[in-house]
């Protein structure tokens, strides 16, 4: 497994377990294999509804609590309410931990997430958690938080994946020293980025699968990235990144694949009270 130093000096797995939208026994068998693979991340959300379940795979696992790193977010629900404080707590319960790793704000909100922002804020004085970040947010969005803020956020969660490579987010957040991290970065799947040409011959040339390709993209762009899946063979194969590197042009022809294509929502144009 490789690292990467947020800007507190709290160091993240690159790759994580994105455990949307499983839940129940789906999950609990999920971590456990996870774990017994060797990953050390999970990243879950109290909008999930799954964080209790990924406590009790951690728990089977009986890991030692210091050696995972977990991710979960402040809700929109959550945040109407205004109480973060309270948010966490419920999460602490349902995770069956005593802190965080990294603590993030779900969605930019507009009508709450400054106020909430400075909640975390004090939550991570408190070391209750031991970072803090957000997600989906655009430049504005943290434009807005900074002018606010007395902590800039650790981290930005995005949706990102070489048809979304968001450069100009990522160049943003890389200047203020926000890490990034990748979620949906296999697109779910889609076959527009499955079969690409580009992918499917690079994937021949390394005699690896085109998922592999694409995390292995993630991780040379340093970020980290947290695809999901709960099938053992395919939770392997996304650890088996780390021997192989692509060339600079190889990248490059990835990076061209860009077209601006999401899977998921668009945080300027979305109906925060039904996520």
């Amino acid at each position: 497994m490789e690292y990467i130093e947020l800007n507190n000096r709290v160091k993240i797995p690159q790759l994580g377990l994105g455990t949307y939208p499983m839940n129940g026994m789906e999950l609990i068998k999920a971590t456990i294999r996870a774990v017994h693979l060797g990953y050390e991340c999970f990243d879950t959300s109290a909008a999930y509804g799954n964080e209790y379940y990924l406590s009790w795979g951690l728990r089977l696992c009986m890991k030692r609590r210091k050696k995972l790193f977990i991710i979960t977010k402040v809700s929109n629900k959550q945040q109407r309410r205004g109480n973060i404080r309270s948010a966490l707590l419920e999460s602490l319960e349902k995770l069956h931990t005593d802190y965080i790793d990294l603590y993030l704000l779900h969605w930019p909100n507009p009508d709450t997430y400054i106020d909430c922002w400075r909640q975390m804020e004090e939550l991570y004085r408190d070391g209750l958690v031991r970072a803090i970040g957000v997600s989906n947010f655009h430049a504005h969005h943290l434009d807005r938080l900074l002018s606010k803020a007395t902590v800039i956020p650790a981290v930005n969660e995005i949706e990102l994946h070489p048809l979304l490579s968001q450069q100009p987010l990522v160049d943003y957040c890389t200047k203020l020293g926000i890490k990034i991290i990748c979620y949906s970065p296999l697109a779910r799947m889609d076959n527009k980025l499955m079969k690409n040409d580009v992918l499917l011959h690079l994937a021949e040339c390394y005699g690896r699968q085109v998922p592999q390709i694409i995390l292995r993209w993630n991780i040379q762009k340093g970020y980290a990235t947290i695809p999901k899946s709960s099938k053992k063979e395919r939770l392997r194969q996304n650890l088996e990144i780390f021997n192989f590197e692509l060339t600079h042009d190889e990248m490059e022809q990835i990076d061209n694949l860009n077209c601006d294509y999401r899977v998921r929502y668009d945080p300027d144009h979305c109906d925060f009270t039904k996520l």
